[in-house]
């Protein structure tokens, strides 16, 4: 959405350039962030059945070893942080607190997904001051913030998903999540998620002068995909929950979302070369 905004619009080597920053820095942090967590779960994932086998569940890997490996992964993030404007990276700072209390909120909250979308997501506001477009200012912070809340909505709807794998021994060993919260009523919950995370998508786009292209494939894409979802998922087979996690994260998120914002900066690309040449 951001490179969308810039005047002119901005280049595609440009766009490419901060795109493979941002996948570089986004694989390196959920890593750590995994890392993190199994440490805090170490002594609960191997009560449970899906999680029983990994590393730190099996005494495969000390907890030592997995705090100098965490360590590693945080300080290859901050390699590919340091390539950002400052502003960036002042606003990035702030995220590893959230990430590194995220799995405890899996012990006191029982909406732990709300924080975990709020770690997950503060890439969405990153990609603004990455183009030289200040959070200060009021369109480009209202854009962000609507997009930031959009990204935490969705986040939360899938992971409810992907939490529905372990609700039977999460029950059992005490951990809490929005699925058990919401257990008998979980379609309703995730479409209540639905409609707040397409009109937020909608509404960073109002803000942001969005064209067509936006709101039919983000917003419209988004919205099929997230109901066909809600309505053929069955919450009550793991394999199922595993495999919709999936297609909502890369068809919903990937192909949706992502497809209208290329489609919109390829329209706002191609309307600006194209009044170039007419002058």
């Amino acid at each position: 959405m951001a490179a969308s905004l810039t005047t002119p619009v901005a280049p595609i080597t440009s766009v490419l350039y901060t795109s493979f920053l941002f996948t570089s820095g986004a694989l390196v942090m959920r890593g750590a962030g995994c890392t993190i967590n199994d440490l805090w779960d170490r002594n609960i994932d191997g009560k449970v059945t899906r999680t029983q086998f990994r590393p730190l569940a099996r005494r495969a890997v000390t907890p030592q070893g997995a705090v100098l490996f965490a360590g590693a992964q945080c300080l290859a993030g901050l390699a590919v942080l340091v390539q950002f404007p400052l502003e960036v990276i002042v606003a990035a700072l702030p995220s590893m607190f959230v990430v590194t209390t995220y799995p405890a909120m899996k012990r006191f909250i029982n909406y732990p997904q709300a924080v975990l979308g709020m770690a997950f997501s503060w890439g969405a506001m990153l990609g603004f001051p990455a183009m030289g477009l200040s959070l200060l200012d009021p369109v480009v912070g209202g854009a962000a913030a609507c997009l930031y809340a959009s990204n935490v909505a969705w986040t939360v709807l899938y992971d409810t998903i992907y939490a529905h794998q372990d609700i039977k021994d999460d029950k059992r060993v005490g951990v809490k999540s929005t699925a058990i919260a919401n257990e008998g009523r979980t379609r309703l919950f995730l479409s209540a998620l639905g409609v707040v995370q397409i009109s937020l998508l909608a509404g960073a786009g109002v803000i942001a002068g969005m064209g067509p292209a936006f709101y039919v494939g983000s917003c419209g894409g988004a919205a099929v995909g997230l109901a066909w979802m809600i309505r053929r998922a069955n919450f009550k087979k793991v394999e199922d929950c595993w495999w919709w996690f999936k297609w909502c994260a890369w068809t919903v998120g990937g192909v949706a979302v992502g497809g209208g914002l290329v489609g919109e900066y390829a329209a706002r690309r191609l309307g600006e070369e194209t009044a170039a040449q007419e002058v």
